[in-house]
């Protein structure tokens, strides 16, 4: 790797022992990938994935501690993933014992490190950061130190900012230099796409089934989608950017898509079209038929697969304002045609703080909560990793949560029913 004269300095120890070991581990990061360079980080803010004080990461505290104490901070502050922990989703005393003692005892000590680290506030804890409601929304062609691969996907696909899928970690080391290396999907060359997608399906595909479907075949390729645009519309307006929140996340989650592009609606696809796809890609084509496929062959992971669900999750990633405002809706609606008050199964809609702060402003927050419906700013995955909770028949409209989890993936429609009315639809 090509270093300039400031940053071997680094490497060189010329900055102190500490930011020579940060500089050491993102060159031979990059080298790895086969980096011949350091790029500079434009983003105004940062994102990290690790926000949960579990008990296990021991030298992620140690080697925090480290970075403070010699000041080896970030040049950026920045927010953080969901928390783990929320006292008011349900769980049992046994549950709620093997979170706080076992688990996740040390998330007060954790988020005391974060802030001294850079945290940007106490309430930034969420894996959907670049809602506007949050604040870390980059810009079209800035450079990124992310880890989150929800955010990274939405990041790189619908903002057009630059990012690659980095592991966990990484992302403060690139944000405490202000540097990441340059390969992957900063190039030209790592954005192009590898496959062709063909939607021929009869209605709008569900997203988190489109994306599981798409995040199973290409894995970690660059995909270009045609014929999506034909039921989301050539703008990026909020229901699309929601529906392309999710669809991004099962893309990335049930596969390893970093980047995608849809024709005629994604910032690259509407600029450079067709020039975006390699001469050698592959067709995969999604109708109806492949959609059901693709759903039937999920993986049974419950003991007792008639078992009455115990707690649904809505919101992995993080539901946006308009998600909230258009569940509750339907929520009301579906309890009004099954002759039900409240939901017959325990529900959880997981938001940002800041989101959830803006809907408690809302007249739709008490008709949600006058349905049961719970709201949370916690991670569904942090809370299904107690070995109680994975033995718990959970459902779930995320495949992200499916896929990581023993939570049971249904439809929207499917899950709607199955809290309003009971059973699948």
């Amino acid at each position: 790797m090509k270093l300039t004269k400031a940053q071997q300095q680094i490497l060189d120890g010329e900055k102190g022992e500490t930011l020579k070991k940060v500089m050491e581990t993102l060159v031979r990061y990059g080298e790895l990938f086969g980096a011949t360079k350091l790029v500079p980080v434009t983003s105004k803010y940062n994102h990290l994935v690790t926000s949960f004080g579990l008990k296990a990461l021991g030298p992620v505290y140690d080697l925090m501690d480290k970075l403070i104490k010699e000041g080896a901070v970030s040049k950026q502050q920045f927010s953080c993933d969901p928390r783990p922990l929320d006292k008011n989703v349900p769980a049992s005393f046994l549950q709620n014992f093997i979170f706080n003692n076992f688990m996740y005892s040390r998330q007060d000590f954790y988020e005391g490190q974060l802030k001294e680290l850079g945290l940007m506030d106490k309430d930034v804890f969420t894996c959907t950061c670049y809602m506007a409601e949050v604040g870390n929304k980059p810009q079209k062609g800035e450079v990124l130190s992310w880890a989150e691969s929800s955010a990274v996907v939405y990041a790189n696909s619908v903002l057009g900012a630059k990012c690659n899928r980095n592991s966990g970690i990484m992302d403060i080391m690139g944000s405490i230099l202000g540097y990441v290396p340059y390969f992957g999907l900063l190039t030209d060359k790592g954005r192009k796409a590898s496959w062709i997608i063909e939607i021929k399906t009869t209605k709008k595909p569900e997203a988190q089934l489109l994306g599981s479907a798409i995040g199973m075949k290409v894995m970690e390729a660059v995909p270009y989608i045609k014929g999506l645009d034909k039921w989301l519309g050539e703008e990026l307006d909020d229901a699309t950017c929601t529906y392309l929140k999710d669809f991004g996340a099962a893309t990335a989650s049930n596969g390893a898509v970093g980047l995608y592009h849809i024709e005629n609606l994604t910032p690259e696809a509407k600029e450079m079209g067709e020039s975006l796809i390699n001469k050698k890609a592959q067709v995969y084509v999604i109708d109806d038929e492949e959609l059901q496929r693709v759903y039937d062959n999920y993986p049974m992971m419950w003991k007792n697969a008639d078992a009455k669900p115990k707690l649904c999750f809505i919101g992995c990633p993080h539901m946006s304002l308009e998600q909230l405002k258009t569940w509750t809706d339907n929520v009301e609606n579906s309890l009004k045609e099954s002759g039900n008050k409240k939901v017959i199964v325990p529900t959880v809609f997981t938001a940002s703080p800041q989101v959830l702060k803006e809907f408690e402003k809302t007249d739709y927050a008490k008709r949600l909560k006058e349905t049961g419906v719970i709201t949370s700013y916690i991670c569904p995955l942090m809370y299904m990793n107690n070995p109680l909770s994975g033995k718990m028949p959970v459902i779930t409209s995320s495949n992200k949560l499916r896929t990581y989890t023993t939570a049971r993936y249904y439809t929207d429609d499917e899950i709607l029913q199955q809290i309003t009315k009971g059973g699948k639809k």
